[in-house]
Parts: C-alpha cells; sequence; structure tokens
C-alpha cells in the first residue's frame, strides 16, 4: 500500500492527466490493472449497485465500503481510489472514516460536501450541500486524520447545482486550502465549466467521465489539453457488464441453450488467468 499511495503522489506530480476506470469489486479492478491503467477508482454508484443491488442514494454504509475497498486494494497493485460519499455524518465520524479505509490500503479518499444522505450527482435535481463552513471542516478533519501523509484527499463539492460555479469554485479552493490534494467540481461537463474550473481552481481538478455526463465525450488528450490532473470513468466497467450479462441470459432464455452466447464469453481458462491462478499454483508446486 506504500509504494501504490507513493505512486499517486508521484503521479499528482506529473504532467499528464491520471485515467482511473471505475472498478466496483475485486474482478473489474484486476480488469482495471491488466489493461494496463496507472490507477482504479472504487467507485459508490458501482459498489451501491454490486454489493446492494440499489441505486446510489446514500445506502451504502463505511462497512460496506471499507469491505469492498480492503478486497480491492488486496487484489492489485495500482492506486486505488475509494469514493467515501459523506465521509458518513459530520467531522468526527470523517475521522474514522479515514482511519477505517486508511487501514484498508487504498492510496486516495474521495469525500463530498452533500447532506446524508447524498444522491449519485448525475441523478435529475440539485444537490442540497452542508455549509462551507462545516464542509471544510470536514476536509481539515480527514486531513488530519490520516497517518500515512502520502494518503491523498480528494474533496468534492456538489454546490453547483444549488448554488452556481462560483461558490463549486469557491469551495473548492478553500478544501485545497484546508489539506486537500485534488479538488473535484461536480458538473455537467461542457468545455466552458471545465475551462473555468481549472483557471478557478487552485490545485488539481478532477472530473468525472460518466457516460451520463457531457464531459465523457471529450478524450484523455482533450482533457489534458484543459488541464485536468485526475479523469476518473465510473461507468465504463459497470455499464459494460450489464450490457453483457443482460444479453447472454436473453440468449440462453431464448434458445435454451448457451451455445450462442458463448461467442461473447472469455474461456474458464481466461477466466483464472485473470484471478492469478497461476501464481497460486506455483504456491502449491513450492509448499504442498
Amino acid at each position: 500500500m506504500t509504494e501504490a499511495r507513493a505512486a499517486f503522489r508521484a503521479a499528482l506530480r506529473a504532467k499528464a492527466t491520471i485515467v482511473a476506470p471505475g472498478a466496483y469489486d475485486g474482478f473489474s479492478a484486476r480488469l482495471v490493472e491488466q489493461a494496463g491503467f496507472p490507477a482504479v477508482y472504487l467507485t459508490g454508484n458501482g459498489m451501491s449497485g454490486s454489493v446492494l443491488g440499489l441505486p446510489d442514494v446514500g445506502l451504502m454504509t463505511l462497512s460496506d465500503v471499507a469491505s469492498v475497498a480492503r478486497n480491492v486494494a488486496a487484489c492489485v497493485s495500482i492506486p486505488v481510489i475509494v469514493d467515501a460519499d459523506t465521509g458518513y455524518g459530520n467531522a468526527i465520524n470523517v475521522v474514522h472514516t479515514v482511519g477505517t479505509l486508511e487501514r484498508a490500503g487504498v492510496a486516495a479518499i474521495q469525500l463530498e460536501d452533500q447532506v446524508n444522505p447524498k444522491r449519485c450527482g448525475h441523478l435529475p435535481g440539485k444537490r442540497d450541500v452542508v455549509s462551507r463552513e462545516e464542509a471544510v471542516g470536514k476536509i481539515a478533519a480527514a486531513v488530519e486524520a490520516r497517518r500515512d501523509p502520502d494518503l491523498a484527499i480528494v474533496a468534492r463539492t456538489d454546490a453547483m447545482s444549488a448554488y452556481g460555479i462560483d461558490e463549486a469554485i469557491a469551495r473548492a479552493n478553500a478544501f485545497l486550502e484546508a489539506g486537500a490534494d485534488v479538488a473535484f467540481v461536480e458538473c455537467k461537463g461542457s468545455v466552458e465549466e471545465l475551462k473555468a474550473i481549472v483557471a478557478g481552481v487552485r490545485g488539481p481538478v478532477l472530473v468525472n467521465q460518466d457516460e451520463a455526463g457531457v464531459s465523457a465525450r471529450l478524450t484523455v488528450a482533450e482533457l489534458e489539453k484543459l488541464g485536468i490532473k485526475l479523469a476518473v470513468y465510473p461507468g465504463l466497467l459497470r455499464y459494460s457488464a450489464l450490457f453483457g450479462m443482460r444479453r447472454a441470459l436473453e440468449m440462453f432464455r431464448e434458445d435454451g441453450s448457451t451455445r450462442r452466447a458463448r461467442d461473447t464469453m472469455v474461456s474458464f481458462e481466461e477466466y483464472n488467468n485473470i484471478l492469478g491462478l497461476e501464481s497460486v499454483k506455483r504456491l502449491e508446486e513450492r509448499f504442498l
């Protein structure tokens, strides 16, 4: 975990945009690492859908998230960025949240300023947020709570939907002044918005590249040109997985056989290779 945190810190200092596809369990996280990406984003929406089978409306608890984060951090070597929603309460809860997730082995923890219970930033309607003073206090508490100085704090604000871009940028800067390492202004993601955010925020900026947002149409090269430091893609794997699984079930139900669906599947051997079976075999040869 120490190496992964140091690697993430080094990537934040480098010029290139960090690209972190979203995962929701160990299997999807392994795929991100094996595809060659430098970091993985543990998406709150994806975890809520995968663990609970429910929408992202603040139903995941710290225990739920920590369990997934611990498993993911244990099975990949790349930095894990975990979405910890609002920190599951006030500043005191945030202290507990940071300690729990730091021990789970993640490289970065994302916290936001929505009221409890939070809602996914791409669901319709405005987002209610806590006062700026309370939000800054929670970020300051998170910064002080970490034991490893390489653990990064990503501070997200959802203030734009209710209070406009000026307040959102002001909050992002206040979070950075409180010690956050990356600012995340939740927005629709137009080029004009992103330009204004990068120009106004005095530190590294994260953009959410969920396919529900406008900015998902932009390439990594375009984001880099805009000055985006970190781009997360929380929907890519979960939407693709849902599409593939649903289609396989439809073909099975139509045919009464999995024969046609096999063309869209990996093999049993490939499946086990992804999970690292070969390393288990080597241990068996040495010790059993």
